[in-house]
C-alpha cells in the first residue's frame, strides 16, 4: 500500500514494489494520475481518499486488503507543503501540516500494524523529510510536521521492536517533484527571480549540487523493505546528496 502514490515519490515507490513482485494498491485524492499508475503496470490496484480522512482512508485500505489480501508493506507518502515566514504562519498552517503530514501516517498505520503483529511481519516506511531532521526558514509548521512524523517513526519502532514488524522513516532533501516545481514557480511569481536562481538558492547546501530523483528515494524505501533490513527500525535514512 502505498498512500500518496499518483505521482512524484510515492508512483516511484509503486513501480520499483511492483517491479520486485509486490501486488501494489496506490491511494490519492485525484484520481487520474492512480488510473495511470494502474494502466502503466506500476500498481495493481486504487482507491481515491484524502489521507487525513481517517474513515475513507480505512475503508479504503479494507478493500485494498480483501481484494489482494493482507497488506505486508505500507508506505505512507501523503503529504504536503507550505511556506510562510513564522509571523505570518498561523496556528490553522500548522494543523493543516500536522494532519496532512502526520496524522495520515498516524491513520494508515493505525489500520494495518495490528494485523502486522499478529501475523509476526510487517514493513511501514514513513516518507518524510530532511525538514524532519533539521531546521528550514520560512516552512516552520512544516518542520514541525516532519519532525513530528520521525518522532511516530522512532516510538513506533521500539513498540514493535521484538514482534517482525520494522518502522522507518526515509528523509529526502529536496526532490524533482511536483511539489518542488510548484514550490519554484511560486517563489519566482513572488520575488521575480528566475527558476535556474531559485533552484540553485534551494540546492546551494546540497553536495551533492542536484535535486534528489525520485527514483532514488524509491531505491531506500526497497532497502528498508526487504528481508536484509529487518534488523533496522526506528531508523531515519536520509536521501539528501550529502546534505545531512
Amino acid at each position: 500500500m502505498v498512500t500518496g502514490g499518483g505521482r512524484g515519490i510515492g508512483r516511484a515507490v509503486a513501480a520499483a514494489l511492483s517491479r520486485a513482485g509486490a501486488t501494489v494498491t496506490v491511494m490519492g485524492r485525484n484520481e487520474v494520475p492512480l488510473t495511470e499508475a494502474v494502466a502503466s503496470g506500476e500498481a495493481a490496484s486504487y482507491f481515491v481518499a484524502d489521507a487525513t480522512d481517517q474513515r475513507a482512508l480505512g475503508e479504503g485500505l479494507q478493500m485494498a486488503a480483501a481484494k489482494h489480501g493482507t497488506i505486508d508493506i505500507l508506505v505512507a507518502n501523503s503529504g504536503g507543503a507550505e511556506s510562510a515566514p513564522f509571523a505570518g504562519t498561523d496556528p490553522d498552517m500548522f494543523r493543516r501540516l500536522f494532519e496532512l503530514n502526520t496524522l495520515s501516517v498516524v491513520h494508515a498505520a493505525h489500520e494495518v500494524l495490528g494485523s502486522m503483529v499478529v501475523r509476526g511481519f510487517g514493513r511501514i516506511v514513513a516518507i518524510a523529510s530532511t525538514a524532519g531532521l533539521k531546521g528550514y526558514g520560512y516552512v516552520s509548521a512544516y518542520c514541525v510536521s516532519k519532525h513530528a512524523t520521525v518522532g511516530l517513526v522512532r516510538a513506533l519502532a521500539v513498540e514493535t521492536a521484538k514482534t517482525g514488524v520494522t518502522v522507518n522513516a526515509v528523509c529526502p532533501g529536496y526532490s524533482d517533484t511536483d511539489l518542488v516545481r510548484d514550490s519554484i514557480r511560486r517563489i519566482t511569481t513572488a520575488t521575480g527571480r528566475s527558476e535556474p536562481d531559485v533552484l540553485a538558492a534551494m540546492i546551494k547546501d546540497v553536495p551533492l549540487g542536484r535535486l534528489i530523483k525520485p527514483e532514488e528515494v524509491a531505491a531506500a524505501v526497497m532497502f528498508l523493505c526487504s528481508p536484509a533490513a529487518s534488523a533496522i527500525t526506528g531508523a531515519t535514512l536520509s536521501v539528501a546528496g550529502g546534505e545531512i
